[in-house]
Formats: structure tokens, sequence, C-alpha cells
């Protein structure tokens, strides 16, 4: 183990990690369903879905064995002026879950760039209209991903700070509730002339803090973007795939966004790659016999067909019997452990929505650096789990497979921490 282990320090710059003073990496060697095992044999249970990626389990011998016969068959290959069947059924499958108003889909390769392809398509939506409406709309809070693009339209914060003064500006807005509405409304009215797009993440701020709203005052900013013409994407990215109890938090809204963004959850977790889909009007806007019309953007391994094989292999195990099941049960236990819990002291703002639980432990400096955040993480992983606060706040999102004894393991955990800190 210190072998791997000083292997990676001589040689490996880990994401979101200060290297100088980060304990040493864990050694992980194997995944099986819910369960992480490190190099001396420790078993850990995943208990935030590897970054909020792995939905159905580790190493799914589904997943494994159609990812298996596509790289027996073809592995990868351009896709300008060419196609395959894995992406073809894959936009099928996908198209014919999302909501109706979605009509085209774009590959990529992870979140960030689904979310970067997404606001390329509505700034040229209009320019290719000969309007010059460049300014983006978003919310408080918010975190769409950490390429140039994707960090512009997410707050302001540490993780931007030294590339501030390169990104481009944008409106941000409270989330929206019963008091602020008009007043969101009326900001939105005052701009609307300049507006390219609105984008959000659909109920819940991950990275943000695990920040929930409701979906009826969501609803209203999406009729009022409507009826101002302002394009609206939907990042679900994070909420995508059963996160929020149904397939898509989009799902819980009477108004459909313009685009959708996904990734994480997409492939099972099981290797990169992003989507944007959008409608059939978006779409129609770069036709045209001016080839200046074209989206100009793609990737080396745009569409590649072994992750589009490990994403349609997902889309049958999420839409199984077992797996709906499962969420109605995940959702269930966490409403319980929430009612149980809400009234504590030591918290503040317990909420829950599908298979996401999160709190935040009542402590007087709250932040991304808190020191209670390394010890609660550390507490967990000597329990065996692994829950990655965001500062002071905990949240629970597992992989559907989960079982309820581990559920309930975790839930005790929470209770010891909660006599102890």
């Amino acid at each position: 183990m210190n072998d791997l282990v000083s292997r990676d320090l001589d040689t490996i710059w880990h994401p979101y990690t200060q290297m100088k003073t980060a304990d040493k990496p864990i050694p992980i060697v194997k995944g099986e369903g819910v369960y992480l095992y490190t190099q001396d044999g420790t078993k850990l249970i995943d208990a935030v879905s590897s970054w909020w990626v792995n939905i159905h389990g580790h190493s799914h011998p589904y997943i494994a064995q159609k990812v298996f016969e596509q790289l027996k068959v073809l592995e990868h290959v351009i896709f300008a002026g060419f196609t395959h069947p894995q992406a073809v059924k894959l936009a099928e499958n996908l198209l014919s879950i999302i909501p109706k108003n979605q009509a085209k889909i774009f590959y990529s390769d992870n979140g960030s760039t689904a979310v970067e392809v997404a606001i390329k398509m509505c700034l040229q939506f209009w320019s290719n209209q000969g309007q010059n409406r460049t300014k983006i709309l978003a919310f408080k809070n918010s975190y769409h991903g950490d390429t140039f693009g994707a960090m512009a339209v997410s707050a302001r914060s540490a993780f931007t700070k030294a590339f501030d003064a390169l990104l481009f500006d944008v409106e941000f807005i409270d989330l929206p509730n019963k008091e602020n509405l008009e007043e969101l409304k009326a900001q939105i009215s005052e701009i609307k002339s300049e507006l390219a797009c609105f984008i959000f993440e659909p109920l819940i701020q991950g990275a943000g803090g695990m920040l929930m709203y409701e979906a009826e005052d969501l609803d209203q900013i999406l009729a009022h973007c409507k009826e101002e013409k302002v394009l609206t994407i939907a990042d679900e990215v994070m909420t995508g795939f059963g996160r929020t109890g149904k397939l898509f938090a989009s799902d819980h809204l009477l108004h459909k966004a313009d685009l959708m963004c996904f990734s994480k959850g997409l492939t099972g977790g099981t290797m990169p790659l992003g989507i944007t889909s959008c409608s059939q009007a978006i779409y129609d806007a770069f036709l045209s016999d001016d080839k200046l019309k074209t989206l100009f953007h793609g990737h080396s391994f745009t569409a590649n067909p072994v992750a589009c094989a490990a994403s349609n292999a997902s889309f049958d195990i999420l839409m199984s019997p077992e797996s709906q099941e499962n969420l109605k049960r995940i959702t269930k236990k966490h409403q319980s452990f929430k009612k149980e819990i809400e009234g504590h002291p030591k918290l503040r703002n317990v909420r829950q929505c599908g298979t996401i639980i999160a709190m935040d432990w009542d402590i007087e400096a709250t932040s991304y650096f808190n020191n209670i955040r390394n010890t609660l993480y550390n507490f967990f992983l000597e329990k065996g789990i692994i829950l990655r606060p965001l500062g002071n706040i905990l949240y629970i999102m597992p992989p559907y497979c989960i079982s309820d004894a581990d559920l309930d393991y975790i839930y005790d955990q929470i209770r010891e921490a909660l006599t102890k800190f």
C-alpha cells in the first residue's frame, strides 16, 4: 500500500487538493456494488456515489459486459461526418425519457463541456438571427463546472478567484421563493433584450451546498422567461437520472427548459460522457446555406462508442422496475430520517429531495474550509463510510443499489457524530 501511495505522490496532482497539506490518498483497488475496497482490504460504503456519478453501484456486471462487447466491435470513430449504432441508440433512449420539447442530442465529454455547449448554442442562436444578446442570467451560489464558460456562469468564490478578471459578466439573482418572485421577474424584464439565456440547476444546487428550492417557484421564473423570450438551460448534470426521485428534476416542473445538460450518472458512473439536448427551434436556428452559422464545436472523443454503450446499459438498468423501486425506497428512508433529526439542536436546515438528504452542522463560522469538514470526514471514514461534507454541510447521495441495512448504518453513525461533535 505504501508503495502505491508513494508512487502516486511522486507523479500525480489530485483535484481540489492542496497537495502540500493534504492527507495521503487512500488506495482503492476494487469496487463492488455500494462498496469500495482499499489495498489493505478495508471495505468502505460509497455514500456519495464517487462524486455523484455512480448510480447503480461499482463494477456493475451488465454495464461491464456491454462495454466489453463494444470494445470488441468499435472503440472509437470520428463523429464529424460519421455515426455509429450506440450513439443513435443513446440519443433515441434519452429523447424517450427527457421532456418532449427536446429534439436533438449533442455529445461532449463531461458536465462542464455540456454546459459550455449549451451556452454557445444560446449565444449563437441570437447571433445567427442578427441579434446581439450576450448577457447570461444565473442563480447566486450556482455551480456549473470548471471550464471557463462554466466557471463564468457559476458563483464567484475561492474556487474562481484566480480567474475572476477573465470571466465574462453574468447577472446573478437569488433563488426564487414566494416573497421575491415578483422582484426577480422585474429584474429579468429589465434586461430581457440583453439576455441570451438563463441557466439553472433545477431544485438542488449541488456544490453550492445542496441548497434546495421549490419547483412551483422555479416554474414561475421559467414561465416568465418564456414570456420575455429568454432561452433557458436546465443543468441536470447532478440532478439527472433519478437523483430527485423522478428521472429528471425537470419532471417536477410544468415548464420545460429549451436546453438541458447531462453527465455524471449518464454512463452509470463508468466513464466520461456529456450531452446537451435542445429544442427543435434551437437546432433550426443553425440550419442555413451560410456555413458561418454552423455550431463550430466538437471534441476528439465526441460520442465515443464505448461510453455510449455504457450509457445505453445504464439506461436499461435505470428503467428496470428494480431501480425504480429503489428510488422510492431510498426516498422514503431519507424522509423518515429527516423527520427524526430535523429538530436536533446541533443541526439546522435538514432538507431532502429524492435520494439526496443534506443537513447543516450548526457552527458559528460556516464555509467550505471549516475545520468541521475534516473532523466529520475522518470520523465517517473510520466508520467505513465515505461522506465528503461541503464545509459544515453533510449530505448522503448513495448509489441506488444501497441496502436498507447500509442506510441504517450510515444514519446510526450520523447519530453518533451528533453526540460527539
